[in-house]
């Protein structure tokens, strides 16, 4: 199936889940476990000899910790990638940032199951989906700091029919080509920004280039666990001249902030009690296609307030989740951008809606703010 099996290095302290993340990748198709080390010290002395594709690297280890190891890849072996296994604290939520902005492919939770037939069946199910990922982008930290650069963002004449791409995907779901049901009316109000797989790398190179005064708010869901959000916001912050935050129950909308929905709830805008001003409201309703937050779940609510005024951006993340509300979006008048193929690190989530006709511009991460700024100015 593959032409090259992926080698992998796995490096953690623990036994336990050296064990159990060799074991789970032994049984993966296409991927060859070539060693294992007990800390980054160890793991650094082996990559001259094994030469791994990847590892998977605990944030938190005696002697060299996995961001420790990362620097030395920056400046040693670019050509080699890392998934995170870190732990639900804020600690480790600032050290994956941290390690993101080091070129980490992604990162995924340590179980919090105490028996191991569990805890393997969850790094199972968190693993599988990003080493099948890696496989057919193979992403390493080099590329992550170069990736994205140049190409044009290319346009699409907004007609009351919007003429669908043909490819197998298009002619599989075709989509109904109906006017949308609500005209554009002018420039946006709002922004609204749905993102996975690659997420924290693209919105730190994407974010600092919107100005200050954008003069609109903006709503983002990136899939993340609880308290990771947090970190990821903090760590925005620092770098943007918008005001980046989690999100917060009840908060009204201001414009020049960007809110991103807190991990493991779901965010939607609501109306204020006057009718006039727009709330975030975040809830614990169900998870929309495996995800809390759900873009689709936010990208509805916005749909409903903001209506021919809303800017969506769909960028890099494995899946579709966004698809449907950018089905709805469409219907009522929005302008939709998705990032191009070249500059994703999963081309998942702006693929269904390109396919699909629903995109009006397909703009490559660093055009993406431009094309941004001019739909709202």
């Amino acid at each position: 199936m593959f032409d090259k099996k992926i080698r992998v290095l796995v490096v953690d302290d623990t036994i336990v889940y050296r064990k159990a993340v060799s074991d789970i990748l032994t049984e993966m198709p296409g991927v060859e476990v070539v060693g294992v080390a007990h800390n980054g010290k160890i793991a650094v002395a082996k990559i001259q000899t094994l030469k791994p594709d990847l590892l998977t690297l605990d944030i938190e280890m005696p002697e060299m910790n996995g961001i420790e190891v990362l620097q030395y890849l920056q400046q040693h072996a670019p050509q080699v990638s890392a998934i995170m296994v870190s732990t639900l604290t804020s600690e480790g939520g600032d050290m994956t940032m941290r390690a993101l902005e080091l070129g980490a492919y992604d990162f995924i939770l340590k179980p919090s199951a105490t028996n191991i037939g569990e805890s393997k069946q969850q790094l199972r199910s968190l693993l599988t989906p990003l080493i099948k990922a890696f496989q057919t982008g193979r992403t390493a930290v080099g590329s992550m700091q170069t990736g994205g650069r140049g190409g044009l963002a290319i346009r699409r004449p907004r007609a009351g029919v919007h003429p669908q791409l043909r490819s197998p995907l298009a002619e599989a779901k075709p989509l109904a080509p109906t006017a949308p049901l609500s005209r554009r009316q002018g420039k946006s109000e709002i922004v609204t920004i749905g993102i996975s797989t690659g997420g924290p790398n693209a919105l730190a190179r994407m974010m600092p280039m919107l100005p200050g005064d954008l003069g609109v708010p903006i709503v983002i869901v990136q899939h993340m666990p609880p308290v990771f959000t947090k970190s990821l916001a903090n760590s925005l912050n620092t770098k943007c001249a918008l005001t980046v935050k989690e999100a917060q129950d009840g908060e009204p909308l201001q414009a020049n902030v960007a809110y991103i929905a807190p991990g493991g709830k779901q965010m939607k805008l609501v109306a204020s009690t006057d009718g006039t001003n727009r709330l975030i409201r975040i809830t614990d309703d169900p998870p929309e296609n495996s995800c809390r937050p759900s873009v689709d779940y936010l990208f509805r609510s916005v749909a409903d307030y903001y209506v021919g005024r809303t800017t969506a951006v769909i960028m890099t993340g494995m899946g579709s989740d966004g698809t449907k509300g950018l089905k709805v979006l469409k219907q009522k008048g929005a302008l939709i951008i998705g990032q191009n193929e070249a500059s994703c690190v999963v081309y998942g989530m702006p693929k269904a809606p390109a396919e699909l006709g629903l995109t009006d511009v397909v703009a490559p991460l660093d055009k993406i703010a431009a094309e941004i700024v001019k739909s709202v100015k």
